[in-house]
């Protein structure tokens, strides 16, 4: 006679409060919010340069229709498209631009690339118990199949959160150093675009 296994649940009212994140400190979550919320700036200031960098290119007159054309299926993917792939079109706006001169582009986009890497980990990774200073290493895997190995803790989040917005800036200082507004700013520079009728 075979033996029947009995199955079980877990016992919801049992677990931690704020389970599976009780283990850390509110300043570590604190951290890590603040540090995913800049990424989304960061998507969200990638995107209004691709916008404002394909919108002010100048074309020669033959070259326009068609880049009118593929203006508006740039700017669709610019709103859906993740970090990697927006890094990868603003790179591609910004080396068509024809009045673009940006110093240290390559080492730019090194950095975007390589912050990039790290968003990925702290968005997707499971946060498992931190160490006796805090600290846990993240479980991710990237698609090359590399695993994440260096202990984050608050401290790490802080200065990762602080990197972010100093991108977020030379990103933007791209658009402004060519004497435009930036979208979506007040900042000073000639509007990219108006939907105001003079």
């Amino acid at each position: 006679m075979s033996q029947r296994f009995i199955g079980h649940v877990i016992d919801r009212e049992a677990l931690p409060s704020r389970y599976p994140t009780h283990a850390h400190e509110p300043k570590f979550w604190e951290e890590l919010g603040r540090a995913v919320a800049t990424f989304g700036f960061l998507e969200d200031v990638l995107a209004k340069a691709i916008f404002a960098l394909t919108a002010t290119t100048r074309y020669e007159e033959s070259e326009l229709e068609n880049a009118y054309k593929s203006w508006l299926p740039t700017l669709e993917k610019a709103l859906v498209d993740p970090l990697g792939n927006l890094i990868t079109a603003y790179e591609k706006a910004i080396r068509s631009h024809t009045d673009a001169n940006v110093e240290n582009l390559d080492d730019l986009l090194k950095d975007l690339r390589n912050a990039a890497a790290i968003r990925n980990v702290i968005c997707h990774g499971f946060w498992g118990t931190p160490n006796a200073q805090g600290a846990t290493i993240p479980s991710f895997v990237n698609r090359k199949k590399e695993v994440f190995v260096t202990p984050i803790d608050a401290h790490f989040l802080d200065r990762l959160q602080k990197g972010a917005t100093e991108l977020s800036c030379a990103v933007i200082d791209t658009v402004t150093h060519m004497g435009w507004q930036f979208p979506g700013s007040s900042s000073p520079g000639e509007v990219v675009w108006s939907s105001q009728k003079s």
